[in-house]
Order: structure tokens, then C-alpha cells, then sequence
């Protein structure tokens, strides 16, 4: 049994911060594919990560078919639409040059679902909340993110979707709830500023909000 040590050395630290700095949602790639050794490994992280009762809730769907892969991206070009109705002025006209999918270029293309019927820890830390299962899926995808950027690959997560559309277009089970769309491929460019900063939607926090109570 390897040793736990309570504390790593100041240049993992360092390096580590960094790698969180680094890990953008990138909506530009290049269509090159990714080898299938390294997608497995940075897959395989989602069985390091932690979920509530243990009940590894995570189901993940790689759309590889091209009707797959087309059902998904018209799904979100009409989620797409209903959202851009919904700003004017500006604010819609920034919206409509925004690059908010990689769908058409990404060679990768994930569904992480989270199985709301599993029986896999017996419902330990889920009987007040429920939402605990999806919560554990987020910090999977969290850990697969991380481990992908350090690999060189970006991830985009595309929340414009109508999910309960894009599960019936994948033929999935009822008792599965979308939690992530993902985009996965060889970035065109890196940067440590997100894209919508860089467009001018939004700008990122200089320090955390705290309370004390």
C-alpha cells in the first residue's frame, strides 16, 4: 500500500495552479484526431474521482456515428436560436459572434450523463439531497478537464442543448440526466484568459466573495 503524503513539494504546487489557470473551455480546434491511448487515460481519471456514497454515478456516451453527431449539433443550433432570441441590443449582437460550440470541428465529442437510478451505494449522502449524484459527475468531469489540458487537449463544455431532446436522439435510458457535452481535440490556440472575457461578455473576478456568519 503506497504511502499518503499530506503535502506535495512547492513546484507541484506551483505547477498545479497552473494547469487550473491553463484549463479553459475552448470552442476552437483543429480537426486532428486524438490517440486513443491518451483519451483513455485522461478517461480513466474519472475513476479517481470522488462521488457521494461511493455510487459512481457517471455514464459517459462518445458519439462517433456521423448521425449521431448530427442529431447533436442540430439539437444545439436550435437551442442556440431560442437563446439568441432571448437578448437584443448589444447583448445580442455580441451573443450572435460568439463561438459557444466546437461540435462542427472537434474530433472528440462526449455525453456524461449521471444515472439517477443507480443502486450503487445503497443512496448514502443522497436521500436529502439527490443532486449529490450529479454534483459527483461535475468533479469527474472536473478531473477528466484537468487531465486533459495537462495533456495538451482542450475540452469545451457545451450546456446549449436540449437534453431530454438529445437523450432521446441517443436512445438513452429515461432514468439518465445530462450533465455535460463535451468537446475534446488539439486546441487551435492556448490562452489563460477565457474567450468570452476576451470578447467582452464578461470579465473574471479579481477575488473570491467571502461571508462570515
Amino acid at each position: 500500500m503506497s504511502t499518503f503524503s499530506t503535502a506535495f513539494s512547492e513546484d507541484f504546487q506551483s505547477d498545479l495552479r497552473d494547469l487550473m489557470r491553463w484549463r479553459r473551455d475552448v470552442r476552437r480546434f483543429r480537426t486532428d484526431p486524438v490517440d486513443e491511448a491518451i483519451l483513455t487515460g485522461c478517461l480513466d481519471t474519472f475513476l479517481l474521482a470522488p462521488s457521494v456514497g461511493l455510487s459512481e454515478p457517471w455514464r459517459v456516451v462518445e458519439l462517433q456515428s456521423p448521425g449521431a453527431r448530427a442529431a447533436a449539433l442540430a439539437n444545439y443550433r436550435a437551442a442556440n436560436a431560442r437563446a439568441l432570441a432571448g437578448y437584443d441590443g448589444d447583448k445580442a449582437r455580441l451573443y450572435s459572434n460568439l463561438k459557444l460550440s466546437g461540435m462542427q470541428e472537434a474530433p472528440v465529442q462526449l455525453a456524461v450523463w449521471c444515472d439517477e437510478a443507480t443502486g450503487k451505494g445503497a443512496g448514502l449522502g443522497a436521500q436529502t439531497m439527490p443532486e449529490m449524484r450529479r454534483y459527483s459527475v461535475v468533479g469527474a468531469v472536473t478531473q477528466f478537464w484537468l487531465a486533459a489540458r495537462a495533456q495538451g487537449l482542450g475540452v469545451g463544455w457545451v450546456s446549449i442543448l436540449d437534453p431530454q431532446e438529445l437523450a432521446r436522439s441517443l436512445d438513452i435510458p429515461e432514468d439518465w440526466a445530462l450533465v455535460a457535452y463535451l468537446c475534446v481535440g488539439w486546441p487551435e490556440k492556448t490562452s489563460d484568459t477565457p474567450e468570452l472575457e476576451q470578447a467582452g461578455w464578461e470579465t473574471r473576478r479579481a477575488s473570491l466573495p467571502r461571508e462570515v456568519r
